[in-house]
């Protein structure tokens, strides 16, 4: 049987897997055009006519990859919950510890951006987007009066790189810290930005 005919948006999303599954395999660096349309049984042009160079591929492979993440942190994030269960459940699920997938690809990413400049728009606009929601939600918490944050974009830039470079400590450098250590450092990140100890975020977020 012959390859079932699909929409453009259909092919795009098949072709953005794919070079999401080839640039975990192989790396940013070393993954080719030719790599994903082999996945798939289709021609390098195929490739080429829907994102015209490896670069713009690599790049929308990285913005598809976080669609989902995005999505389940809006999620969190707009839960009928107080202000700092969501955000906790929010650090919770970003950090390493967490469910949020794709570590590794988004360690490579970084790696990459470096030198590719579309790529770097990618994910810096991907990092907007993290950190104005997490600041959303740390503001709504010091508006009902839950805590007390004097500066939330900046206790959200400070939440999130602590996060991330747990991140490339636990996926790059196997026991360099615990999962465990990991978290307990995280709520006492938390709950320090928020001036509470770690047993009040612990015991009023559960």
């Amino acid at each position: 049987m012959g390859r079932v005919r699909l929409s453009v948006a259909e092919r795009r999303a098949e072709l953005l897997r794919a070079a999401i599954e080839q640039i975990g395999e192989r790396g940013v660096a070393a993954v080719r055009i030719a790599d994903v349309a082999a996945v798939l049984g289709v021609s390098n042009a195929l490739v080429l006519y829907h994102f015209s160079t490896k670069e713009r591929l690599v790049a929308e492979a990285f913005r598809y990859a976080a669609e989902d993440d995005l999505a389940h942190l809006r999620k969190l994030l707009g839960r009928r919950t107080t202000a700092l269960r969501r955000l906790r459940a929010a650090v919770r699920w970003y950090a390493p510890t967490g469910q949020a997938k794709g570590w590794r690809l988004w360690i490579e990413g970084w790696a990459a951006a470096l030198r590719e400049p579309a790529l770097r728009e990618v994910t810096r606009d991907l990092d907007r987007q993290w950190k104005a929601a997490l600041t959303e939600v740390i503001e709504a918490g010091v508006a009902a009066d839950e805590f007390e944050c004097p500066d939330p974009a900046a206790t959200a830039l400070r939440l999130t790189a602590l996060l991330d470079g747990l991140a490339v400590q636990l996926t790059t450098y196997d026991g360099a810290v615990s999962r465990a250590r990991a978290r307990t450092w995280a709520d006492e990140a938390l709950a320090h930005e928020l001036g509470l100890t770690r047993e009040t975020l612990t015991a009023t977020t559960r």
